[in-house]
């Protein structure tokens, strides 16, 4: 059976339904709990409807049963419009930046409804990613795979969300990139932020994160403490070749 997860949740998800089409769910009474100011990472098997629990958290996909609240507030079925205005940010796994636009650009649109207070988050942003101000009159298509992570992330903080919600971040990066980008949302909850996020690279995934939940067939499967999960050789059969992890 799965575990509760963890205590004092900020995110409470509670059998949660939900799918593209009427009537054929992809998400089938999931329930997830996430702590404030942690990492919590969903993994599993291809289809298993991981993506699907990240958008339908986000108000991207409809949600026919159960409910979503955080800091208990309650958020099922938000409209995307109003994620910001909740304190939420959702960084897709793909098509996260403006490619044609200047790194300036991009950060000057998620920093548009900022107001008086744009010219300062602005210069918070390029002092938290050097890279960024170093190259912010460079088209952002022309970044490399980590620095377009680096800049989606960017442009989530604008916002000052006190959730972010994370699609594969290190999809298609290179074993470093992705190292970078992962610890990136570690250091996040030190600020203060929240960060669930769906990821394949369960190996570095697991070494950063504080909670995991497993998902297949868009149901609960097991779930536990990062570190828990590492030491466990059904897990590790299954999700790590066969090896265990060191904590380390």
């Amino acid at each position: 059976m799965p575990e509760t997860g963890p205590a004092g949740a900020g995110l409470e998800v509670r059998g949660l339904v939900a799918g593209y089409i009427p009537d054929l769910p992809i998400l089938k009474d999931v329930s997830v709990t996430v702590a404030p100011q942690s990492v919590t990472v969903i993994i599993g098997p291809n289809g298993a409807g991981k993506s699907t629990l990240i958008k339908a958290i986000a108000g991207l996909v409809p949600v026919s049963g159960g409910s979503v609240t955080l800091a208990g507030r309650a958020i099922t079925g938000i409209a995307p419009d109003r994620m910001a205005a909740e304190g939420i940010a959702y960084v897709p796994q793909t098509d996260n930046i403006f490619r044609t636009l200047t790194i300036r650009q991009n950060l000057d649109l998620a920093l548009r409804k900022a107001g008086g207070e744009a010219r300062a988050r602005l210069d918070e942003l390029f002092t938290r990613f050097p890279p960024l101000a170093a190259k912010q009159k460079e088209k952002a298509g022309a970044l490399s795979g980590g620095q377009r992570q680096f800049l989606a992330v960017a442009m989530a903080l604008a916002v000052k969300p006190s959730l972010i919600l994370m699609d594969e971040p290190s999809a298609g990066l290179s074993p470093k990139a992705a190292e970078e980008v992962l610890t990136l949302a570690r250091g996040l909850t030190a600020q203060g932020t929240t960060i669930l996020l769906v990821e394949q690279n369960v190996k570095q995934a697991l070494r950063i994160a504080d909670h995991c939940y497993i998902l297949a067939d868009g149901r609960n499967q097991i779930d536990g403490s990062a570190a828990a999960l590492i030491a466990d050789p059904v897990v590790g059969e299954i999700y790590l070749g066969g090896k265990r992890l060191r904590a380390s």
